[in-house]
């Protein structure tokens, strides 16, 4: 059986990972060897090091190492919207309330995008984003900010929602700026170049294992209820199922990005790592993917597993 290793950092992903992985190796004829780096400075060498073939997540420092001549192929974008949610006090009822105050941004996971969002709305001359890490509040509890009144409102993942609802705090509706977000995925160049079958049936098992998780929830919970239940250290299983469903229902059976994306991307790119490619557009090879549209693999599945 041929191999893939995929690198990872969070191990919230791993409901995901694992889905490709059971995918790849029952229908696919590929095992995938799951490689766990939590280091940042690891992961980001571990394409151009040997110490994997392919990563999910994390993506946007790529856009700064093809500036410096290091080559990666970007090849889809299962999730094009980061899905946080608008978190408020219960006082505001319109994104207007927001104007002339701050808004409490998590120091991990792209903070920029925070700014591009408020541009969107209108918003970047009269709102200020503050900065508070996670080391300060607790991963994701940046809300606490908003209780006590220091900002007036966060973006929040929704699997850490529920402590936010409880203290006293709503959410409100708020329209994202598209990013290549969580699960995109990025081979070496070289890898894919030499290995183009073999990434081919590779991404068959990406796009079965999102079909799973959009049309077949039971099944792929029977898969997430192993291994990634336990690395991700939750005992109950309704607790589990609540954060699959917010993960699956952001999810895009065909993982084409937008344009929009992909310039988003490379602006928070250049904030946090420095100057990008010229062209964001040449890091991204989706022959694979329009092959397999066009052949009809991708509705044949939806239209099997629906």
């Amino acid at each position: 059986m041929r191999t893939i290793r995929l690198a990872y950092r969070d191990h919230d992903r791993t409901p995901v990972i694992y889905c490709i992985k059971a995918m790849a190796e029952r229908h696919y004829g590929v095992q995938v060897e799951i490689v766990h780096i939590e280091e940042q400075a690891a992961f980001e060498a571990a394409l151009f090091d040997g110490s994997c073939d392919v990563i999910i997540e994390h993506v946007e420092y790529l856009h700064s190492e093809a500036a410096k001549g290091k080559k990666s192929t970007l090849f889809c974008a299962p999730q094009i919207q980061r899905g946080l949610k608008l978190v408020v006090p219960q006082s505001v009822n319109s994104l207007g309330d927001l104007k002339g105050k701050s808004m409490a941004v998590r120091d991990l996971g792209r903070p920029h995008r925070i700014t591009l969002w408020l541009r969107k709305v209108g918003l970047e001359k009269s709102v200020t984003p503050i900065i508070v890490p996670d080391k300060e509040v607790g991963r994701w509890q940046q809300w606490r900010k908003v209780v006590s009144g220091e900002c007036a409102a966060c973006f929040m993942a929704p699997i850490y929602l529920p402590a936010a609802l409880a203290a006293g705090l709503k959410t409100f509706p708020a329209e994202e700026a598209e990013i290549v977000s969580l699960f995109a995925q990025a081979c070496n160049a070289e890898f894919g170049r030499n290995n183009s079958p073999l990434m081919k049936e590779y991404l068959k098992a990406v796009i079965h294992a999102l079909a799973l998780l959009i049309y077949r929830r039971d099944e792929a919970m029977a898969i997430i209820a192993q291994e990634p239940m336990r690395l991700m250290k939750i005992a109950d299983p309704a607790e589990l199922r609540r954060q699959v469903d917010s993960i699956a229902e952001l999810l895009q059976i065909k993982p084409y990005p937008t344009i929009e994306a992909i310039l988003n991307t490379d602006e928070i790119a250049a904030q946090e790592y420095g100057p990008t490619v010229e062209n964001p557009l040449t890091l991204w090879d989706l022959h694979w993917l329009k092959e397999l549209d066009d052949e009809g693999f991708i509705d044949d599945l939806v239209a099997r597993l629906s």
